[in-house]
């Protein structure tokens, strides 16, 4: 089959590799679109899979061709999304109900072969049936989307909230999605890029600009939210976090990345700083939101490329050209 493939920190190809055999509970799905993450890039960089090449692709979703010797949950045909998440179950943090911070953490398409791929396999557990109405290629929005269901999960927030995102991509957007539908006063977005914004005010954002000094809120934000990962947005957005707020990393940055803190205002204006780690718990409540249609994917998608361009499409996602790209086998 047809797989893309990270051979090495900075080489991305398209090439046949075997096609996958399934183990006793898995099942082989036939890819209808993969979409393209930041988590990719850093991949591509050499970082998060402990060793490469391996074929990438997190976020997929396609038709059930071949199943495990024991799986019984599904049958060849059935649509479905997969969760990436694979856990160990057995780790304190697991065992803790902290699965996505486990000590053996591994995902599909980023430490074993993933969706950018003509056939991939995913254990039986990891599957979500989707409704008939759902076009199984928009569904590669799924798992974006419940990443960010983890992000509120997190927060936590308040009815009435006064809201600041930073990055209008495809997760920034998801998280305006939700903030709408948390019950925030209010929800503003920043981003240095116009298309993007522009489409942030089309899905309905209170106010958006290429500075939060634009938006004329002296006296701070109740919840900040950094969707880019970048040092200036993320040390501009710790500044803008008001007296009893919340400040939410969402963004994966660099590892090298870091902000500086001011203890005492922490301290003295009760200031949480948190951050939001991937899937947990989270994934059939986005399938189910996302089949009540909480996110148009004619505006989530930008761009569907042929996975012959697996890498012009990373070069484009990279220059923040477009909102999701997905690749289509």
């Amino acid at each position: 089959m047809k797989a893309a493939v990270i051979e090495a920190p900075g080489q991305v190809t398209v090439a046949t590799v075997p096609d996958p055999t399934p183990g006793p509970r898995d099942v082989v799905v036939e890819v209808a679109a993969c979409g393209l993450c930041g988590t990719d890039l850093h991949i591509l960089q050499g970082e998060f899979a402990p060793t490469l090449p391996v074929v990438p692709g997190h976020e997929f979703a396609g038709e059930v061709v071949g199943l495990g010797s024991e799986v019984t949950e599904l049958a060849l045909g059935d649509r479905v999304a997969v969760d990436p998440s694979l856990y160990c179950n057995e780790c304190r943090y697991c065992r803790a109900g902290r699965n996505n911070l486990c000590a053996r953490w591994q995902a599909i398409g980023v430490t074993v072969a993933g969706g950018a791929a003509e056939y991939a396999v995913a254990p039986v557990a990891n599957c979500v049936r989707l409704p008939e109405h759902v076009e199984v290629q928009d569904a590669a929005l799924i798992e974006p989307l419940s990443c960010a269901v983890r992000g509120y999960d997190v927060l936590n927030s308040r009815l009435g909230a006064h809201v600041l995102i930073y990055g209008s991509g495809t997760m920034g957007l998801m998280m305006l999605e939700l903030a709408k539908r948390t019950g925030a006063a209010s929800v503003d977005v920043v981003d240095l890029n116009p298309e993007r914004l522009a489409t942030a005010e089309k899905l309905g954002c209170s106010q958006a600009a290429g500075n939060a000094d634009e938006l004329g809120r002296a006296q701070g934000w109740d919840v900040v939210v950094d969707a880019t990962g970048n040092a200036a947005a993320i040390q501009d957005g710790l500044e803008r976090v008001a007296k009893a707020g919340t400040f939410l990393q969402f963004g994966v940055s660099d590892y090298a990345t870091t902000a500086t803190i001011s203890p005492y205002r922490i301290y003295n204006q009760e200031i949480t700083i948190t951050g939001s780690m991937a899937v947990l718990h989270s994934y059939e409540r986005a399938a189910e939101l996302f089949a009540t249609g909480v996110l148009d994917p004619q505006v989530f998608i930008s761009h569907r490329l042929p996975l012959t361009q697996y890498p012009q499409a990373l070069d484009q996602f990279a220059a923040g050209q477009g909102r999701k790209i997905v690749v289509v086998p």
